[in-house]
């Protein structure tokens, strides 16, 4: 079977990344109306990992070392963990798909800061997208989703928060290589959400309908084995900046998507930091930009 082309590979991981990932929010949202948020996360991922991580086994992978695996598990519990579980609960306390697609979309700002720890200084411009992106945040907090549920409003902080940290920290740990890293990680952060959600006390009070089973299945499929494999390829292969781009396009899909299968409105305020978010995102990425220019 002959090689995939690198340039093939990169759009299709890029594709899977701002089409698959921007459909998410709107499957979590279907899922948590039947599903407890935390063990429906755990679920996904765990079903995924065991799939994906049985697969590479059967093709001879050779499986993590144990210094992977504690990598694994660091990078599940901040980027699985925090970061998915705390959309998927944020949503189940009633925030809108669209809104946590825009919280989301605030990882590249993250990431810039949490480059810090490695020495990766910021320029003007990532500086002033930091700000207006402080400021896109602080207007979506004051719409009325958000105000309704504080706790979902620091959730979908966190989230962003912990998923960038474990994005820059991954470029600097022991993980395996290819798909295994992937296959590893989702089954660190389905174990850490299914802890998680024991101590919680979450219970099933009904068995869940054909439309949570459904979503469950579209997200450990595409949502996880598919465009979390391509977002981890990506880290791999381009700079952080550039595999977090998906969150310039994640919340037009999101939010096209709420409004068209779950009634949801985005208002004006919602909109206008929508706009400052992506603004915000952009600039941070423009020297990223430039300097591949100059290299080229």
């Amino acid at each position: 079977m002959p090689a995939i082309p690198e340039r093939l590979l990169l759009i299709g991981a890029f594709a899977a990344l701002y089409l698959i990932w921007g459909s998410t929010y709107l499957a979590i949202r279907i899922g948590v109306a039947t599903w407890p948020p935390l063990l429906f996360s755990a679920a996904r991922f765990l079903l995924a990992g065991c799939l994906l991580y049985a697969w590479l086994r059967w093709r001879g992978v050779t499986p993590p070392t144990a210094r992977q695996w504690r990598s694994a598990t660091l990078l599940g519990a901040l980027m699985l963990g925090c970061g998915t579980g705390g959309v998927t609960v944020a949503e189940s306390l009633g925030a809108a798909s669209g809104v946590a697609a825009l919280m989301i979309a605030t990882v590249p700002l993250f990431t810039v800061v949490f480059g810090y720890l490695w020495s990766q200084r910021a320029s003007w411009l990532e500086w002033a997208g930091i700000f207006l992106g402080l400021l896109g945040i602080g207007l979506l907090h004051s719409g009325a989703n958000l105000q309704a549920s504080p706790l979902a409003a620091l959730l979908l902080i966190m989230a962003p928060a912990g998923w960038a940290l474990g994005s820059v920290w991954g470029r600097n740990l022991d993980q395996p290589a290819g798909l295994m890293a992937s296959a590893s990680q989702m089954l660190a952060g389905g174990c850490t959400m299914l802890l998680v959600s024991a101590i919680c006390g979450e219970r099933m009070q009904r068995w869940p309908d054909a439309a949570g089973w459904g979503s469950l299945a579209y997200l450990v499929f595409f949502g996880s084995i598919i465009a979390y494999s391509a977002y981890l390829y990506l880290l791999k292969t381009v700079r952080p900046a550039a595999a977090t781009s998906y969150a310039y396009v994640n919340p037009a899909v999101a939010v096209l998507l709420g409004v068209m299968f779950a009634g949801e409105q985005i208002r004006t305020r919602e909109g206008l930091a929508m706009g400052l978010i992506i603004f915000a995102v952009v600039l941070t990425a423009l020297p990223k930009w430039r300097q591949r220019a100059h290299q080229g």
